[in-house]
């Protein structure tokens, strides 16, 4: 069975994308990185 491009893929790639497709929806980058803090149970303090 072949792997989906996205396992190939790293997180820096894909971030910027994450940071557009919010901004399009009118969120900030800020709100970016504290949602991904939130799903990866990860805090900045």
């Amino acid at each position: 069975m072949t792997k989906h491009k996205i396992y190939k893929m790293s997180f820096a790639s894909v971030y910027p994308h994450y940071v557009t497709k919010a901004e399009k929806k009118g969120r900030t980058k800020s709100e970016v990185d504290e949602q991904l803090a939130q799903t990866r149970d990860f805090s900045r303090e």
